[in-house]
């Protein structure tokens, strides 16, 4: 590794800007944001519909800007924070890999500045007032069966899902029921991620919607006049981190909303200072296209005002191999053998998952790369029947990328048809507009981008949509909270599953990230540890380092 000092020069940020946080990562002040106007060609990477494992969209993300550094181009990728969550789950550490990685890893897997703790504290904080509030003679009138704001932390804990607080009544507190779920599935993730400025990190917290009143009235963080000291806990939160490659190339690492949760994308305020410095920014919107790429077009780049010049989407031949529905995968075990051998039927049955990918990325009007991270096992047959397939359904180049053993080496072919692809005249637009119902928007995206044929509604759901567009929330966009391992909610439909219903199970208030939250299936916002969890094998070492060891 390289003193971060190194990077931030290499970077073109003065130290004047720079907050330590010891010889390898560092803070970024919010003062180099007035500094910077956006001038780099900004590039989205996403994928198709992953398995569990991941396909090595983060590799494919920091390979990349390796890449483009390697061909004489200034380069700056952009990713999100990991959580403890699936750290010690199922994917790791979410860092990349083999010689594409971010480093320190473990420094930045586990905690790296603290930001993953203020979100929590900040969430929390505003919690023990509502709940103060209301033992203390709820003055605001409170609904208590109206309470949207829940508890979280930053494990996958199934137990916390579903609890009791105060228990005994009294001194206790109100005993009612409520729950947690993970901290990257904050509103207060999502904000800090869609936020501009502290000034406007203020203003949203304020307009934090926590519960409602018994006349149907929001009540706000604002209201329960928490979102002051809540600011505070986040005010250093908000600058991004500086970290670097294991190239040496500079990466900005910030926020870390769950894509299919909630956003799935990295920081505004990260973008805007990278490609104020950089030729090329490249971030990542978190799992397939149907998850990530369709949150950063119509919430991300909504709330920025800028706009990708190209889409990077991420395939793997297993994972189309998968989507044939013809191998049996499970978390917390090790892949089906028959995937690393040549199969050329399964593999043309699962690339309808790509098609319709392509097609999910070509909605938003703008050049579609398609790269295949390779694996040893792949072979030539099997790269050129995603590559025909890929060129077939309109990609603007279809090339494979191996920089998680050779890092830049790797992928240079894959830097040279992206800055090519960069070339084209986009006209990138959001999928739908913001001016028509709610439901609306649900069904545009259900139809076009998922496959669906329909949307179910429960009464809760159908309740709180019509309240909301009664309150004036009708006009937000709409983040769909659903399983990544499928178009659908369905995890076991594989492939581009057609004519299903999409049912929503409950629609909840993000009024200060500025939008509205549909939870659609039996999607989970706290998950769950798998049989085998990753965590069982991390150890620390004799010099105090965390190691991964077979147990």
């Amino acid at each position: 590794m390289l003193p971060i000092m190194t990077i931030a020069k290499r970077a073109g940020i003065p130290v004047k800007y720079l907050e330590l946080y010891g010889n390898f990562k560092a803070k970024v002040s919010l003062e180099l944001l007035k500094k910077s106007k956006p001038r780099g060609k900004y590039i989205v990477v996403t994928g198709i519909t992953p398995t569990h494992l991941g396909e090595g969209k983060t590799v494919t993300t920091i390979g990349l800007a390796m890449a483009l550094a390697k061909t004489g181009k200034r380069s700056v990728a952009c990713i999100r924070q990991p959580s403890l969550g699936p750290l010690f789950g199922v994917k790791g550490g979410g860092l990349g890999g083999g010689r594409a990685e971010i480093v320190p890893q473990e420094d930045i897997g586990l905690h790296l500045t603290g930001d993953i703790h203020a979100v929590e504290a900040a969430h929390n904080l505003a919690a023990a007032f509502l709940d103060n509030h209301i033992f203390r003679g709820n003055k605001l009138n409170i609904d208590v069966d109206k309470i949207f704001w829940k508890r979280v932390a930053d494990v996958n804990d199934r137990s916390l899902r579903y609890v009791r607080v105060g228990m005994g009544g009294g001194a206790h507190g109100l005993e009612r029921d409520t729950g947690f779920d993970i901290t990257a599935a904050s509103e207060i993730m999502a904000i800090l991620a869609l936020s501009e400025s502290l000034q406007d990190l203020r203003k949203r917290l304020g307009r934090i919607v926590i519960a409602l009143d018994k006349k149907g009235k929001p009540t706000t963080c604002e209201d329960l006049k928490v979102a002051g000291a809540m600011a505070v806990i986040l005010k250093d939160a908000l600058k991004p981190n500086l970290a670097q490659t294991s190239e040496g190339t500079p990466c900005f690492i910030h926020t870390g909303p769950f894509a299919n949760i909630t956003h799935g994308n990295s920081s505004i305020i990260a973008d805007r200072i990278a490609l104020g410095l950089a030729d090329y920014v490249v971030t990542e919107a978190g799992f397939g296209a149907d998850c990530g790429l369709e949150k950063f077009a119509d919430i991300k780049c909504r709330a920025s005002g800028l706009v990708p010049s190209v889409v990077v989407l991420v395939a793997s031949v297993r994972a189309l191999k998968v989507h044939s529905g013809r191998y049996k995968m499970v978390v917390g075990h090790p892949l089906d053998r028959e995937l690393s051998k040549e199969n050329l039927d399964a593999l043309d049955e699962g690339c309808v998952n790509l098609d319709k990918q392509i097609e999910n990325a070509r909605v938003f009007d703008l050049p579609v790369v398609v790269v295949i991270n390779r694996f040893p096992k792949d072979t030539a047959r099997e790269i050129a029947m995603v590559k025909a397939r890929a060129l077939r359904l309109g990609a603007f180049d279809c090339v494979t990328s191996d920089v998680f053993r050779f890092g830049s080496k790797g992928g240079v072919q894959l830097a040279r048809a992206v800055t090519n692809a960069c070339r084209t005249n986009t006209k990138f637009r959001p999928l739908y507009p913001l001016d028509i119902p709610v439901k609306e928007k649900i069904s545009i995206i259900a139809k076009k981008i998922y496959g669906a044929s329909a949307v179910s509604y429960s009464a809760k759901a159908d309740e709180n949509i019509k309240s909301f567009e009664k309150l004036g929330f009708g006009r937000l966009p709409i983040c769909m909270a659903k399983t990544h391992l499928s178009l659908s909610h369905d995890p076991k439909l594989k492939g581009a599953p057609r004519d299903f219903v999409l049912p929503v199970n409950d629609v909840r208030p993000s009024i200060g990230a500025g939008f509205l939250y549909a939870i659609c299936g039996n999607v989970m916002t706290m998950p769950a540890l798998p049989e085998r969890p990753v965590g069982e094998r991390i150890d620390i070492d004799s010099k105090g380092r965390m190691a991964y060891v077979h147990k």
